[in-house]
């Protein structure tokens, strides 16, 4: 009977130690860009609007894009996109100032059709060549990308197509673009914080 009873105790220490892991997984995991949140802001041309959880980015001339309020160094971004045959769009990160260029941000493009190649979804613009070619158009695709310090991944689809060492940029804002022509729409947009020794 002390034997059962040794054993319940040390099965409910287990279960409370898990429960509270998860709950420190998720903590460290948040939604971006939600509808109902105001750590966002919108500039620039096109016009975004949600439907279904979507936040769609629709253009007809110029460029836009949408920015977080809050700056980000290290960590695991992960989100859903599904781009028409003639978006320009990307995922800008570690961007110094509440604009949008391949200079003072990485960007990570969305342009399976981009008139240079090098620079096609999948790449950090400027910075990398593409490791894979991913055919993203009119359906939805995963993108991951990871910030640890000077190094910078990134996943299509579960397929690694960009993989940089770079110290140029260590913190900042992330921005989703549209430019040119169509639209682009994002769900699914999270982001969790990376803990650095």
């Amino acid at each position: 009977m002390k034997n059962i009873s040794h054993l319940k105790k040390i099965r409910f220490h287990l279960l409370v130690i898990l429960v509270l892991f998860l709950n420190i997984s998720c903590l460290s995991s948040r939604a971006l860009f939600q509808e109902t949140t105001k750590d966002w802001f919108i500039k620039g041309d096109a016009n975004w609007n949600f439907s279904n959880n979507e936040l769609i980015g629709k253009i007809k001339n110029g460029a836009g894009f949408v920015m977080t309020k809050d700056k980000y160094k290290n960590f695991i971004l992960e989100l859903e996109f599904k781009p028409d045959s003639t978006i320009n769009s990307g995922i800008f990160i570690r961007c110094t100032n509440n604009e949008i260029n391949p200079t003072d941000c990485y960007e990570v493009n969305i342009w399976d059709l981009h008139p240079n190649q090098d620079y096609r979804t999948g790449v950090i613009v400027t910075k990398s060549i593409p490791l894979a070619l991913v055919q993203t158009i009119d359906k939805w695709n995963t993108y991951k990308i990871k910030n640890e310090k000077d190094h910078i991944l990134v996943w299509v689809n579960g397929i690694l197509t960009a993989d940089i060492r770079d110290k140029v940029l260590t913190e900042g804002y992330i921005g989703l673009q549209a430019s040119g022509t169509g639209e682009i729409r994002f769900r699914n947009v999270k982001i969790k914080t990376l803990k650095m020794d």
